[in-house]
């Protein structure tokens, strides 16, 4: 391994307080998390403060040495505009009772092979430094900051050490992040998490609220697990399919597999609910093939939002299904729907002013017109959207979300229809989430189909944590199952959502979910590319087709979970459940008669899982390259003198991982196999690890 000489770089920082009995002053910055990184993406930016800090209830000034910082009509809101003297990177500098918060800025710009690499190191012998960062493609800037407050720029070649003052130990948790730039680009972002201002590099330091460990396991409530007959209500009509009536899963059931060990078997360790929001009682909709109305048994249609379906169970049975997973230090989420409520919903009957128009201004009906007027459009006829452009509806839905949190332990959310629904909502939610529970850790991640730029318009502190990536998942699917399929691609879009959201975000990386059809059948061909997926689910029974198909589901798992951001299986995935598109895609889950290939399938799911949870290289490391065409993938995260090294292989001819040259002075002969052989087999994956 290259040796490395050190610059010695310490720090002064104005303390700041956390949500922390060790230290007594009142916080001025939200310091439990650090302020949106902004990205300037052309000359002239519109920026509501509050994004990036939505604790403040006033800033008194915003300015910044590089950049143009004017007013702008709203409030916390300022215009930046670029110099011609602005730097790839910059700060802006937000003022409020006589302390300063620093807020990262670039200029947005291309990948470049040629911008700087960074890597966290355990500190070299002989130094008091808590770790050293080691630079490629140097020189270059380096900007260091730890929590909100921008500690050093400097000019480095190689490597320096930082160290920190004693008080950072007042804190629980805090944050290291360090940017850097050349005359090429930006390089990755590198994030270092404290515990007691004290690097975590060991499992047992992270903790259940840490967001970034998060391991995330999509239950459709109906169609898991049915743990209490005498609640079960098919419609039972003979103008419902019974493919879209209640199955009879509830809340129960997931109790009873929480309590039998079916989620810590497998690794994962936050359980995202479907709504269990009282749904109607009778049916609604109409499609002519097959001719059939439908239940509300997915709980996307909301007649009471503040009000547990008695057809999963009741505030009860509820907590007792949180207080169980979090003994289990697992967390939960709820799939929340604001975007919409069923037209017979009391809300709606006393408010019918709420809800926008279901025609368009040029007097079409505005029904699934999802781009064109997303934000006004309707799903359906029978749930109106509610106009968020009001204010007085963003403050009595956001109320409604905050009653879960309130009445219910529940650990975050799911949001529905992000892009639907007005950023006035979402800034409102999460500036009452961050001022009412202060010290709690409330996870948002939303859906959002689209553009990378218009997904990461709602990421922000002030907003949401995260969104899912389909643009990924749709990569990965175009290059593993299409014809003219290419990693190349998959690369070009895993590189896309790095520059846009930062190599430390908290995206979703999916393996399918509930409005698309199953991988498997894809890959093995039961289910052509070019189809109808939902009409295909009505007309014929659907497979997983090839038997190779269950190896290409282990590879896109393995994708998910060794990649940055929040690997979710969609229930039945770890299995190879196949289907159609909804609603054969929600077919009841099956706990036991596996095949041999459901049981193998299984068990690699499990051990990915298990290196994810215990090897800080795959929560906290940076991600670089190292071999990308057309049939072969291979890449490493690196944290702390910890990697894992992956290669995806879906040639027809094995590829030798020993042919690899891996960045940081690294050798392939520190490496031991931990899933698949040296020598990659055609159709599979290998990750390798140094012990």
């Amino acid at each position: 391994m290259k040796i490395y000489s050190c610059l010695l770089l310490t720090g002064i920082f104005a303390l700041i307080q956390a949500c922390t009995p060790a230290v007594s002053r009142k916080p001025v910055f939200d310091v439990l998390e650090p302020a949106t990184v902004l990205t300037l993406e052309q000359d002239t930016t519109i920026v509501l403060v509050r994004d990036h800090f939505p604790s403040l209830d006033r800033i008194e000034r915003t300015e910044s040495p590089q950049l143009k910082v004017l007013p702008y009509p709203g409030q916390d809101t300022v215009m930046i505009v670029l110099r011609d003297d602005t730097p790839l990177m910059t700060v802006l500098n937000v003022h409020v009772s006589g302390q300063t918060g620093n807020i990262p800025v670039k200029r947005n710009m291309p990948a470049s092979e040629k911008a700087p690499q960074l890597a966290v190191f355990p500190s070299l012998p002989d130094t008091d430094a808590l770790f050293s960062v080691r630079v490629g493609n140097g020189p270059a800037t380096l900007f260091l900051y730890w929590q909100n407050s921008l500690v050093q720029t400097v000019r480095i070649t190689d490597c320096y050490n930082v160290i920190l003052p004693g008080f950072t130990a007042l804190l629980d948790r805090s944050w290291i992040r360090v940017y850097a730039v050349n005359d090429f680009g930006h390089s990755n972002d590198l994030l270092v998490p404290l515990d007691k201002g004290r690097p975590v590099v060991r499992k047992d330091q992270v903790k259940r609220s840490d967001k970034h460990t998060r391991i995330m396991y999509q239950v459709f409530v109906d169609r898991f697990s049915n743990g209490n007959p005498s609640n079960d209500q098919r419609l039972g009509l003979p103008e419902v399919h019974p493919k879209v009536d209640y199955y009879g899963g509830d809340l129960e059931g997931v109790t009873d597999k929480i309590n039998d060990g079916f989620f810590r078997e497998l690794g994962v360790n936050t359980i995202w609910l479907s709504p269990i929001t009282q749904n109607p009682y009778d049916a609604w909709g109409q499609i002519d093939d097959p001719e059939t109305r439908f239940s509300g048994y997915h709980g996307y249609w909301p007649l009471f939002i503040t009000r547990v379906d008695d057809r999963f169970g009741n505030d009860t049975v509820f907590r007792n299904l949180l207080d169980k997973a979090h003994h289990n230090d697992m967390s939960v989420i709820l799939d929340h729907v604001a975007n919409h409520m069923h037209i017979q919903s009391p809300t709606l009957q006393e408010h019918p002013d709420w809800v926008t128009s279901p025609v368009t201004p040029d007097g079409r009906p505005n029904f699934e017109l999802w781009d064109e007027f997303r934000l006004t459009t309707w799903f359906d006829k029978h749930i109106p959207k509610f106009d968020f452009s009001r204010p007085e509806v963003c403050e009595a839905l956001s109320d409604s979300a905050l009653f879960w949190l309130d009445q219910f332990d529940i650990d975050g959310f799911r949001h529905d229809a992000t892009k639907h629904i007005d950023e006035l909502f979402w800034r409102t939610l999460t500036r009452k989430i961050v001022k009412t529970y202060p010290c709690r850790s409330v996870i948002q991640i939303g859906e959002t189909y689209g553009s990378a730029s218009l997904i990461d318009s709602y990421v922000r502190k002030g907003m949401l944590d995260g969104q899912f990536d389909f643009n990924l998942y749709y990569a990965f699917l175009h290059a593993t199952v299409h014809s003219e399929g290419s990693f190349v691609d998959l690369w070009n879009e895993l590189e896309t959502g790095l520059m846009q959201y930062g190599y430390h975000h908290l995206m979703g990386n999916i393996s399918g979910n509930h409005d698309m059809a199953r991988y498997i059948s894809l890959a093995g061909g039961a289910l052509g590319l070019d189809e109808d997926h939902k009409l295909a689910g009505w007309k014929r029974d659907i497979g997983t087709g090839r038997v190779g198909s269950y190896d290409y589901l282990a590879m896109l798992h393995a994708f998910n979970m060794t990649l940055p951001g929040i690997p979710c299986i969609y229930y039945g995935d770890e299995i190879g459940m196949p289907g159609a598109n909804d609603p054969d895609n929600r077919r009841m889950m099956v706990f036991d008669g596996y095949s041999s290939h459901q049981v193998r399938l299984r068990e690699r799911v499990k051990r990915l899982t298990s290196l994810r949870n215990t090897n800080l290289a795959l929560l906290y490391g940076d991600l670089f390259p190292l071999h990308v065409e057309q049939d072969v993938l291979a890449y490493v995260r690196v944290y702390m003198g910890k990697i894992v090294a992956v290669c995806l292989n879906k040639g027809n001819d094995f590829f030798d991982f020993r042919s690899l040259d891996l960045p940081f002075g690294f050798s392939t002969d520190d490496l031991t196999p931990y899933m698949g052989e040296t020598m990659v087999t055609p159709g599979g994956f290998t990750i390798m690890i140094n012990e």
